[in-house]
């Protein structure tokens, strides 16, 4: 018998965590098919959908849409107030928590198995940086 995941109990760095692994099989995916076959070019152009400074601006275009429901957006304010301990040295505290925020809310609508959300999210994003060319 496998013990069910109470996914709205979960730790908001754990939905993170998930949401991140999600998000890099997503973007790897959409590299792969779109012809970008080097792997220096695959991490390069990978990094314009995944790193935090990406997550964060990406975030802050949909809240400005309206994009998100009211669940999704008290998911956005957990992962945002979630404290990690550490901060990666390539960005600020704000960027990085907001990053985390998108992540928890990706983690958060896979694990509760609701993958029709999560890849409008997620292509929704995907289509917005590859609107917006390389580089944030």
């Amino acid at each position: 018998m496998t013990k069910k995941l109470d996914v709205k109990q979960l730790n908001s760095l754990a939905l993170a965590y998930m949401g991140d692994a999600v998000l890099e099989g997503y973007v790897r995916h959409h590299l792969l098919k779109s012809g970008k076959i080097r792997p220096n070019q695959l991490h390069r152009a990978a990094t314009n959908y995944v790193s935090a400074k990406s997550q964060a601006y990406l975030l802050h275009q949909l809240l400005d849409k309206g994009f998100f429901s009211d669940e999704e957006q008290a998911i956005i304010r957990r992962g945002r107030n979630a404290k990690s301990g550490t901060v990666p040295k390539n960005t600020d505290v704000q960027t990085y928590r907001y990053s985390t925020a998108f992540e928890a809310l990706v983690g958060y609508l896979y694990l509760s198995e609701n993958i029709e959300r999560m890849e409008e999210i997620v292509f929704t994003c995907i289509k917005l940086v590859d609107e917006r060319g390389e580089g944030l």
